[in-house]
């Protein structure tokens, strides 16, 4: 094969925030927007990498060569893919890689992942490498891990690899076991609306990074591998320092509304009648928002204000989504309330005189593949 193009799209997650890397449960969606990698092999061993996003920059490195912090910028993410896949033992060759996103950056629907799975599926088809899906997954993530220096979890990777379309995917980060679940909010009259709120975050910057260390302490603590494999409460009290408390009963609550709204999602996440299921989903949604502000404490102001006034409107509920300080509000609407949901919340950004909003109707979509 000399050329190709393939596909991988972002996520939503419905539930489990930072409960990825202390290995519980999290139940993301993939979106129909993501990136779509247009790629031709090269026989001179070089990484030639341009995206449309960036039209005045190509990154050219050795493929051989390449270590982390010797690429930088969005170009780091394709090329750390390259690496970890060289580290892993692929033989992968030299490739043009021509990338285009419809994905919004650093709104918290995994641009990042879908970058590196489109790509890492362009390079092993042009190199005839064949990676099963859930290995590569774990390549995709050492190169955001160890290339890029982002301290991610494994959920966006594996979403990109491995959703089916109208489901969720209940992901158990602890032994990657995964469950798809019916996930189809339009056949109950609802909407799950991704609502941008233009504030911009990075994973790379010390936030993301202080909770996960956080979250290591209080497991050490508790004398536990990692605080996915807590389920009592009431192992709260053995924390001594209140702020540990705090992030360990965001990640043993979340972990519970995960698997919860996967149970409620497969009784009635596909069916016309399934609108109570909807509404728990949409009271499991507040709950996680109060608790990644309060107990995590990685909500902004425009998150905040945007669940309110989301729920006001008629939501039946509405959470921040993705790693925090900055991004997106996922929220679960009766379809006849969309329009007064959109209004409010634009209404509220203009009047607090902040940047509109953004919205995406977030269809349960396919896996990453190939187009051409």
């Amino acid at each position: 094969m000399t050329w190709g193009r393939w596909f991988a799209p972002g996520r939503a997650n419905l539930m489990g925030e930072h409960t990825d890397y202390n290995e519980g449960f999290v139940l993301p969606f993939a979106l129909a927007q993501g990136v779509t990698a247009t790629a031709s092999a090269r026989d001179d061993g070089l990484l030639v990498l341009r995206s449309k996003q960036a039209p005045d920059e190509q990154v050219t490195a050795a493929v051989d060569t390449l270590a982390p912090g010797s690429v930088t910028g969005w170009a780091a993410y394709p090329a750390g893919v390259a690496w970890s896949l060289r580290a892993a033992g692929y033989a992968v060759r030299g490739a043009s890689v021509d990338v285009d996103s419809d994905l919004p950056v650093g709104a918290g629907v995994s641009s990042s992942a879908a970058l590196e799975c489109s790509v890492a599926l362009a390079l092993c088809a042009l190199s005839g490498v064949r990676v099963d899906r859930p290995e590569l997954a774990a390549i995709a993530k050492r190169a955001e891990n160890d290339f890029v220096g982002a301290p991610t979890g494994i959920i966006d990777q594996s979403a990109a690899l491995l959703c089916q379309e109208g489901h969720a995917m209940l992901l158990d980060c602890g032994t990657l076991q995964v469950t798809h679940v019916p996930f189809r909010p339009s056949a109950a009259g609802v909407a799950a609306l991704i609502i941008d709120t233009r504030v911009t975050h990075a994973l790379v910057s010390g936030e993301y990074a202080a909770r996960r260390v956080e979250c290591e302490a209080a497991a050490r603590l508790l004398r536990v591998r990692a605080l996915g494999s807590v389920t009592d409460l009431g192992r709260l009290y053995e924390l001594p320092d209140p702020m540990l408390r705090r992030r360990a009963r965001h990640v043993i609550t979340d972990d519970a509304r995960a698997k919860a709204m996967a149970t409620a999602l497969a009784e009635g996440g596909a069916r016309e009648d399934g609108t109570e299921a909807f509404r728990f989903a949409g009271t499991l949604l507040t709950e996680a928002h109060v608790s990644l502000r309060d107990d995590f404490e990685v909500s902004w102001t425009e998150a905040d204000v945007t669940v309110d006034v989301a729920i006001t409107a008629g939501a039946l509920g509405a959470r921040m989504i993705g790693g925090g300080f900055g991004g997106s509000v996922l929220a679960l609407v009766p379809r006849e309330r969309l329009g007064a949901v959109r209004t409010a919340v634009t209404e509220t950004f203009v009047r607090c005189g902040w940047t509109p909003p953004e919205f995406l109707n977030a269809v349960p979509s396919a896996a990453a593949r190939r187009l051409a």
